[in-house]
């Protein structure tokens, strides 16, 4: 029997227990550049795609179509409800067993209680999606799937339609070259409420001088300015090219693509053992070599920065201790260089015990103290009334999971919302008891520099 003659009648059969039927089907391909079949799709899928490359690029993650989606805007239950509808979903998959496993992507917002006016506003507190056409580049292997969620009993004809278009998406990213472009021609930048932000660290300060917390995380924001607008395959291409090290992400919607290279790991899971890091603490690269480890001894002997450090190891070896067995993590952190920075890094890693899933982890990881604070909750109540903007999704949990529950998210910082002929970028800093504004202030052009980099930016401030 032949491949499509096997799903084909996989297709005709209703699973009981579920209105829907989600069918999957993958064929591999041979090599083409993942961002040319993003770019394929650019046109009849402005609206509707996304991009993933892990670290160390081993895996590229490209989506095309929505086949579901699924949002939340609770406050307390949105990793729990979008956990609890993808299995839902998974529980009615049908596919072979060679298919590769369907992929859920998406995002969660920094902070669901935020109620601060924003570009933001699109984008609810949780947003996943299930792609239609699913590439996936793997150690040197790649794979497109076709993902259909579907309650209409015309199941076979609307397949074969999916397929068409698959192989329609296909041949133009094998055969039409893709162009990387120039980078964007800037018009200006503005840097949003600069005085505020100077204002709001030194409060913290004293406030965390005075006993009401001990870290704060402060962020601000720029806004960039375009001749024209940007599209989002020029803008991902170029940071990809850019950031080596660093994990990359696109996520559309609504005519906003919200994109960046992180060097921050939240949590991994491959075949039941889970894995994070511990990352807190910076400072910047040198100008040569011996400069560059001289930085680096620097931050590893600085009391500040170790303690910012420590405060993340805590809380993440307590999540671990409790969701996973056999954890295992170094006594010392070691140094992460990437392009533009320096950071205390410390790996951690456990197996998952039974009824646990990534999102339990997100959740309880979520905001991790290099992005939030100590104690959490206070330091959010400072982060809400104290910062002059509302994060959105920046310094949130991105990234995916598959039916196999297998999956990697990452904290989207390095940052922004590309929207049009304008973007806005985001960058922040731990406050502690010895912070200085101006130093501060200093250490966000550092962060600002991926995203402004890649967006025809000047490195300087």
């Amino acid at each position: 029997m032949s491949r499509k003659t096997t799903a084909t009648k996989n297709i005709g059969k209703t699973d009981k227990t579920s209105d829907y039927r989600f069918f999957s089907e993958t064929i591999e391909i041979g090599r083409i550049s993942p961002l040319s079949f993003l770019e394929a799709g650019s046109s009849d899928y402005k609206e509707k795609h996304f991009y993933w490359q892990n670290a160390d690029r081993t895996l590229t993650i490209v989506g095309l179509g929505h086949a579901k989606i699924i949002t939340s805007n609770e406050y307390d239950k949105r990793f729990l409800e979008v956990s609890k509808r993808w299995k839902e979903l998974c529980a009615v998959l049908i596919k072979e067993e060679k298919d590769i496993a369907p992929v859920l992507f998406g995002g969660f917002s920094f902070d669901p209680k935020s109620i601060k006016a924003s570009k933001w506003d699109g984008f609810p507190s949780a947003y996943f999606v299930v792609p239609s056409y699913q590439l996936i580049s793997k150690n040197g292997q790649m794979f497109i799937s076709i993902n259909l969620i579907t309650t209409d009993s015309n199941a076979v004809e609307e397949f074969d339609a999916l397929r068409e278009e698959r192989d329609r998406l296909i041949h133009i990213a094998e055969v039409n070259e893709f162009a990387s472009s120039i980078k964007p021609i800037v018009s200006g930048i503005d840097e949003i409420e600069k005085d505020s932000y100077l204002k709001a660290v030194q409060d913290v300060t004293d406030q965390i001088n005075k006993g009401e917390a001990e870290k704060v995380v402060i962020a601000r924001s720029l806004q960039m300015n375009f001749e024209q607008e940007v599209s989002s395959v020029a803008a991902l291409h170029h940071i990809t090219s850019e950031q080596q090290e660093s994990y990359h992400f696109g996520l559309q919607k609504n005519g906003q693509l919200f994109f960046g290279a992180t060097p921050e790991r939240l949590i991994e899971i491959v075949d039941g053992q889970a894995y994070s890091a511990c990352v807190a603490g910076s400072i910047k690269r040198g100008k040569t070599a011996m400069e560059d480890r001289e930085l680096g001894e620097e931050l590893l002997n600085d009391d500040k920065n170790r303690e910012e450090h420590h405060y993340v190891v805590n809380m993440i070896s307590n999540v671990f201790n409790k969701n996973c067995s056999d954890v295992s993590m170094p006594k010392e952190p070691k140094l992460m260089r990437i392009r533009d920075i320096q950071h205390l890094f410390t790996p951690i890693e456990g197996k998952l015990v039974s009824g646990a899933d990534i999102f339990n982890l997100v959740e309880e990881l979520h905001p991790t103290p290099a992005l939030g604070g100590v104690p959490t909750n206070k330091a959010m109540e400072v982060i809400r009334r104290e910062e002059r903007m509302d994060r959105g999704y920046y310094a949130a949990p991105i990234g995916w999971t598959d039916s196999d529950g297998n999956g990697e998210f990452a904290v989207a910082i390095r940052s922004g919302l590309l929207d049009g002929d304008k973007a806005y970028l985001y960058a922040g800093g731990g406050i502690v008891a010895d912070s200085e504004p101006d130093k501060e202030y200093d250490e966000t052009w550092v962060k600002f520099r991926p995203v402004l980099r890649a967006l025809g930016g000047k490195l300087n401030g």
